[in-house]
């Protein structure tokens, strides 16, 4: 593999030899490679290997895809990859001692790309949906009806008198849908049609009270009723007072809205749906348009997530546990379902069309039944071995890793190194921080900041932008918690976890000095275990290693954790409890068990995923749930948290259940007609012998046994 690093004209401080010995390679150092230079990249384009061609340099991204474009001979299969060396640390303060990350960045860059994931496709054929005032929705058609076949939905508004596309009028009732399949719901609810009028304005002159405007729609409060609109109208016939309110629909491939509150309210509206209401800014307005006269034909994106249903811990027994998916989801893209014979599972569905793709909702699983997949954890497993055993084998300490959204994120990190460039006050991206761009920042857990940790980095810190939804930021200083307290209660001194939030360029200077902060403390030897695409035996391997390298000489039996934890043990109320094991059939990760042998409930803890079905299950209400890490091999084993004696059959002596558990039978259909008088020992009876003693009758009880 080849790599191409340029010192941006003398601005970069390289330490050429010392990156080539981390990355295994002769480097030879350039100053204007994509200027004077230029011959060199020509040249390693076309050198014939088939290999990706790693160019330190993303400022000059586009001339040198245009330069690989023009070389002859140069393969069009070969891919290039860009690293930033300048912005991430080049330009800072510490730029001299940035060589390490420099050699990490790199190292990532070599290598392969993530496995394909499946796609799904939409396809759009330019039918598009304006909904506002009249005359701002015709102003706006008039840029985009040389490109998209427009129809207006009028809200109000004066319209103008040629009519250039077609006008729907009513009160709305729904919008739905997404990118190339969005439909309508409408009720046409006004005495005018707009498909009957010519617009010659006759109806308005006649109209004494003005209630007839250029929308031409009556307005039905300001109307006296003396009908002189529709004599006017008889010709064309198109206003009928008589005419009953009938529901209409259509589709359309794309929406503009321009009403002040939008039709979605989710943070991440579905793709194909632009909100531009009247104080709009004219760049924002231009990027909707620009976007809309793109968005036809046919497109593909990747199904983001997998769904694994065997472990949703979203509903069992017709009661509902785990909905932190749905309750995240920015995009409305997940819901809950129940069908198939069994009805009283409920399950989570989702909505690739709708998926924005944050893998948010993964991060919150705690079951790992969603599951990312765009890269998996797998291969942010490799990425993240690679990067700090880079880093490390070049000398490199206290990695940070600041995981970001790729284009927010990217944007105002480039931001802050250009600005430190320029402003001495600055420090810049400080050496041993190493970004880390990702589709969304929220897609990566903690199974993987804690696996991060137990793989030699001092501290994850996740720098999120004004573009995240705010739940996500809640669900992300949730989830920092958990982390957080996992490592202070096995003893690692320091603040591990940071959530870093910047609006934009405004907010580099605070972002500046919240970087400058301390390292913590991380284990002594890394481990170099590889992530599973399983989350929860990621997660204990993570928590295995940090125990092994625990600070502490004495560790606690527990670490006490956050209610957001999905970690922690049951409290069973062995008063309450009857047995009843209806907590043992709604456990989704199988942490709480029957013994087959004797009338005993046993849990085992390392299992357990604090979703809450057995507390909504049982009808004592004898459980509560408890977030903590036990630290003790216990975790691992089933115990026993509840056990009664065991209830005999009065007939057969058999046992068939718990003392407890008959006398709570027996309280509650003691006044069936079905048990009364002698009949009601049959409720002492196991199965088999009421069936007996139902056919043959109480002489034949046998009741003094």
């Amino acid at each position: 593999m080849t790599t191409l690093i340029c010192n941006c004209n003398r601005t970069l401080p390289l330490d050429v030899p010392a990156l080539g010995r981390a990355l295994g390679e002769t480097l030879v150092e350039h100053s204007t490679l994509c200027r004077r230079e230029a011959p060199a990249f020509q040249r390693a384009v076309r050198d014939g290997s088939p290999q990706p061609l790693v160019v330190a340099c993303t400022q000059e991204r586009r001339l040198f895809n245009e330069l690989a474009a023009q070389t002859e001979g140069a393969p069009e299969s070969r891919p290039i990859r860009f690293v930033n060396l300048r912005e991430t640390g080049g330009w800072g303060r510490e730029g001299k001692q940035a060589s390490p990350k420099m050699a990490a960045l790199l190292a990532l860059a070599r290598l392969p790309e993530p496995d394909p994931v499946p796609s799904v496709s939409f396809r759009s054929e330019g039918r598009l949906l304006v909904i506002g005032p009249l005359e701002r929705a015709e102003a706006l058609a008039e840029r985009l009806d040389d490109a998209l076949e427009l129809t207006l939905f009028a809200t109000g508004g004066a319209g103008r008198q040629e009519r250039r596309h077609p006008v729907l009028a009513g009160q709305l009732q729904r919008l739905s849908g997404r990118l190339g399949a969005f439909e309508l719901e409408w009720s046409a609810n006004n005495p005018i049609a707009l498909d009957l009028c010519t617009r010659c304005n006759a109806c308005i002159d006649a109209c004494p009270e003005g209630a007839i405007g250029l929308d031409y729609q009556v307005d039905l409060q300001a109307c006296s009723g003396h009908r002189d609109c529709v004599r006017v109208c008889e010709a064309a016939g198109a206003i009928d007072f008589q005419r009953a309110p009938q529901s209409q629909s259509e589709r359309f491939d794309l929406v503009l809205d321009l009403r002040e509150t939008p039709a979605f309210s989710q943070h991440q509206k579905p793709q194909g749906y632009f909100h531009l209401p009247p104080k709009a800014d004219a760049e924002k307005q231009l990027a909707a348009l620009l976007s809309l006269r793109e968005l036809v034909g046919e497109f593909e994106q990747p199904r983001f997530v997998q769904y694994q249903s065997r472990l949703c811990a979203h509903g069992r027994n017709g009661k509902t546990g785990c909905s932190a998916c749905i309750d995240i989801c920015s995009a409305s893209a997940i819901s809950s379902r129940s069908s198939g014979a069994d009805r009283a599972r409920a399950q989570i569905q989702v909505d690739p069309h709708l998926c924005a793709g944050c893998g948010a909702c993964s991060t919150v699983c705690p079951s790992g039944a969603l599951s990312y997949g765009y890269p998996s954890l797998a291969h942010q497993g490799d990425k993240l071995r690679r990067l700090l055993s880079t880093y490390a084998r070049a000398g490199g300490r206290d990695a940070v890793l600041l995981l970001h959204s790729d284009e927010a994120g990217s944007r105002l990190i480039d931001d802050w190194g250009r600005a430190a460039r320029l402003d001495r006050s600055l420090n810049g991206v400080p050496a041993r921080v190493l970004p880390w761009p990702l589709r969304h920042v929220a897609s990566l857990g903690i199974e993987f900041w804690l696996s991060a940790i137990a793989q030699g980095a001092s501290q994850v810190w996740l720098l999120a932008t004004d573009a995240e939804a705010p739940d996500y930021l809640r669900a992300l200083r949730e989830q920092l918690e958990v982390a957080q307290s996992l490592l202070a209660g096995l003893g690692y001194a320091g603040e591990h976890f940071r959530l870093l939030q910047a609006r934009d360029a405004r907010d580099i200077a605070a972002l500046d000095a919240e970087a400058q902060a301390a390292p913590a403390q991380g284990v002594r030897e890394p481990a170099r275990f590889a992530l599973q695409a399983d989350k929860r035996a990621t997660l204990e391997m993570a928590l295995e290693q940090l125990q092994r390298q625990a600070p502490l000489a004495r560790l606690p039996q527990a670490i006490p954790l956050p209610a957001a934890a999905p970690l922690g043990t049951v409290r069973v109320d062995a008063d309450a409890c009857t047995l009843c094991l209806s907590c043992v059939s709604a456990c989704p990760a199988g942490a709480l068990q029957d013994n087959p042998g004797q009338p005993q409930l046993r849990f085992t803890e390392k299992n357990c995923l604090q979703c809450g079905l057995c507390v909504r299950t049982c009808p004592e209400q004898a459980i509560t749930l408890e977030p903590r890490l036990l630290l003790e091999p216990s975790r691992r084993e089933p115990r026993v948290v509840a056990e009664q004696a065991a209830f005999h059959c009065i007939r057969c002596h058999k046992p068939f259940g718990t003392e407890r558990g008959i006398a709570a039978m027996i309280a509650r259909l003691g006044a069936h007609p079905m048990f009364q008088g002698a009949a009601a020992d049959r409720l002492k009876m196991c199965g088999d012998c009421r069936v007996i003693d139902i056919h043959t009758g109480p002489e034949s009880r046998i009741t003094d046994l």
